[in-house]
């Protein structure tokens, strides 16, 4: 039997898993991805088998643990179910942000703190003036917030030509305009709420919380945990991704052994006297697990997961708008009550109060409290950076796709105004990022690559 060569069989492999490696872990790969599936939507959507799309939705599908039964359409179980996961994760983020990241203490965190703030506020008074006395006011919330895969995609072509301080102005303002979505859709797009179902599900999150704070961080029990925390919001009318943030909230950020106790330990087993090298290896692996932050390890193990499945899952199921109107049983009824005779259009209110409510409303509210920010002294104008590019970024902020799409569901259910409001988060997320680029390009034209700042 011939001997194989281990040697080529892991060279083959390593060359297999490096270009994915590369893929997985750059930052525009995951925004590329969501373009690609977002196309894919859209055109499916206006396809000869657009039917098949449509008919998708609607599967029915069973959410199922314990003794607990809940029926969802395919399409439900994508945005209350999956993107649950999502909102696990950015809650992770801005735990770490606001603890140990950039927003952790007031002078560091008060740049990107007012940007967002105006990145939100600016954007809801112009679709709300658009749409004044308009049912469609409803969806003054969906150009508040900005898609950080997007945005953070966009940046990356720039290279390394962008300042170090506007990229964690950047993260760190969609973290925070993150944060405001959540409360805006746990404060202002709740119906029928149930009371006895939110106490209980607060309930589950209180003994997490308790559960975490004793140092505790079992993924099994966390998971039987936020399933039970999921149920139980999603029957109160809280839209059940609300769980998903408030269980993130409740994992340690610190591990079971402090990083000084480690350092005293490995010095312990460099002496001679502490055992052979294979027992020192097995013993530094036990500390290291225990020093590891779960909040930390939890994250790195989902973002990928979300990334590259849940985020592309959920912008097949929510881009695709058919542009003859199709997909809504009422929009007839729509549209005689829009004043359009002949046949629904794409083209309404929210489409307009949207796309520039990311388009203008973004860039000017990102800007304008920025300078506020700075020009009373509460913080520092990013290193290397200039007001163009400024601007650049504030433009970047107005690509809303993912949490865009996720609040205009909310705001108007399966009706014609969804499409229309979809329609001008796609368009203004198009044009934001294009201008955004453009414009960071030429503030930095003559920029060479920008050293990593302190």
């Amino acid at each position: 039997m011939a001997a194989v060569n281990t040697t080529a069989v892991l060279t083959v492999t390593d060359r297999i898993k490096a270009p994915l490696n590369r893929l997985l872990t750059s930052p525009s790969a995951s925004g590329i991805l969501l373009i690609f599936c977002a196309a894919f939507a859209f055109a499916w959507a206006n396809s000869p088998w657009a039917d098949a799309y449509f008919h998708m939705m609607h599967i029915e599908t069973a959410v199922v643990f314990g003794g607990f039964h809940l029926e969802l359409h395919l399409v439900h179980f994508v945005n209350d179910a999956l993107m649950a996961i999502f909102f696990f994760v950015v809650g992770l983020e801005i735990k770490r942000e606001f603890l140990i990241g950039e927003l952790a203490g007031l002078r560091r965190a008060a740049l990107p703190i007012a940007g967002a703030l105006g990145g939100m506020v600016a954007p809801a008074l112009i679709y709300a003036a658009i749409n004044l006395g308009e049912p469609s006011i409803r969806g003054w919330g969906i150009p508040m917030a900005t898609d950080i895969a997007f945005a953070v995609g966009v940046l990356a072509l720039m290279g390394d030509r962008v300042p170090l301080g506007l990229k964690v102005f950047l993260l760190a303002l969609a973290i925070v305009d993150d944060l405001g979505a959540v409360l805006v859709i746990a404060l202002f797009y709740t119906a029928n709420l149930h009371v006895d179902a939110l106490l209980i599900s607060l309930a589950i999150w209180v003994l997490a919380l308790l559960y975490g704070r004793f140092g505790h961080a079992r993924a099994m029990v966390f998971l039987v945990l936020a399933m039970a925390c999921w149920y139980y919001m999603h029957e109160s009318g809280v839209h059940a991704t609300i769980a998903g943030v408030l269980m993130a909230l409740a994992v340690p950020l610190g591990g079971k052994l402090a990083r000084s106790d480690l350092e005293a330990e490995v010095r312990d087993m460099m002496l001679p006297a502490t055992g052979g090298v294979d027992v020192k290896v097995e013993r530094i692996s036990y500390l290291v697990e225990r020093v590891q932050s779960p909040l930390m390890r939890f994250e790195h193990a989902l973002s990928p997961w979300v990334a590259f499945l849940i985020m592309p899952v959920f912008a097949i199921f929510n881009a695709g708008v058919a542009l003859g109107g199709g997909g809504h049983a009422d929009g007839a009824e729509l549209a005689e009550h829009a004043g359009h005779a002949a046949q629904a259009s794409l083209i309404g209110l929210p489409t307009i109060g949207a796309f520039f409510g990311l388009l203008l409303g973004k860039p000017i509210g990102i800007a304008l409290f920025s300078w506020v920010t700075i020009a009373t002294g509460l913080a520092a104008f990013p290193r290397g950076a200039n007001w163009a590019g400024m601007i650049g970024i504030g433009c970047l902020g107005g690509i809303g796709f993912t949490m865009a799409l996720f609040v205009a569901n909310l705001a108007f259910g399966s009706t014609l105004a969804l499409d229309q409001a979809k329609i001008g988060v796609l368009a203004a997320s198009l044009v934001s990022a294009v201008v955004g680029f453009m414009l960071l390009k030429r503030a930095f034209a003559a920029a060479g690559p920008q050293p990593e700042q302190g």
